[in-house]
């Protein structure tokens, strides 16, 4: 008798499937945000910190940090929610660091903090786009998008890519309570994405959603253009909602 033979005959049944909307509890992780003070990354800092999450914003000066999160601290924010510091400090006392810079600082920023980022599970949210007559457009970058760039930069950090299609005003609008979207987080670990997916649900209306592999980052990334010109067509603030889930 086999192996499985004697386990039919036992009885003895296959482990049901994991629920994939059983995320694990991210409220104590620190969450860095590496270009904090601008628009995007003050705006995922301050929604953040207002969910409860303890956050540092990273900037190229401490100085410009700390009054960002002065700012932010202003906004009706738990007491020592938000921090400001230089991209080095935030990244070493930081669980989750997200990279919200430029996409022209990409990769300077991170080349400068691979020791930094060793060991850290790293968020790339940055969209790699240019600008013409004819409005924004996706480049693609050598490794394929940014947040794989990122990938070939920290080798030994986890790379995720998240939070690509959030609008910087809403999230900054302390009069929205929510925001209606969905967040598609890739990245080659399932368990590190599920952690980012935790964190996105943070922020009522959002839901944090597995979306594939890192090799798939780039078409994620270039949504944003198509966004863009919906956005400016309708003068809105669109996001993305995946339907049937």
């Amino acid at each position: 008798m086999t192996t499985n033979d004697a386990a039919n005959a036992s009885g003895a049944s296959k482990p049901a499937p994991k629920d994939p909307w059983d995320l694990p509890d991210v409220s104590e992780l620190v969450v860095g945000v590496l270009g904090g003070t601008g628009d995007q990354g003050r705006g995922l800092a301050y929604r953040l910190a207002r969910a409860g999450q303890r956050v540092i914003i990273g900037s190229r000066a401490a100085e410009r940090a700390e009054a960002a999160a002065r700012e932010l601290a202003e906004l009706d924010l738990p007491d020592g929610g938000v921090r400001g510091m230089d991209n080095a400090a935030c990244a070493r006392a930081s669980d989750i660091v997200i990279v919200a810079v430029p996409w022209d600082g990409h990769a300077r920023t991170l080349s400068a903090l691979t020791e930094e980022l060793t060991g850290k599970l790293v968020v790339d949210c940055v969209n790699p786009l240019a600008f013409d007559k004819r409005g924004a457009h996706a480049v693609r970058p050598e490794e394929g998008s940014a947040a794989e760039q990122a990938a070939a930069l920290l080798p030994g950090s986890r790379v995720t890519a998240a939070f690509h299609h959030l609008s910087a005003v809403l999230l900054q609008d302390p009069a929205v309570e929510k925001i209606d979207t969905d967040v598609m987080v890739l990245g080659d670990t399932r368990a590190d994405c599920e952690i980012v997916q935790a964190l996105a649900g943070r922020i009522p209306g959002i839901r944090g959603v597995y979306a594939g592999r890192l090799r798939t980052a780039h078409q994620v990334e270039a949504l944003v253009a198509n966004l863009i010109a919906v956005n400016r067509r309708y003068k809105a603030h669109a996001g993305i909602r995946l339907t049937d889930l």
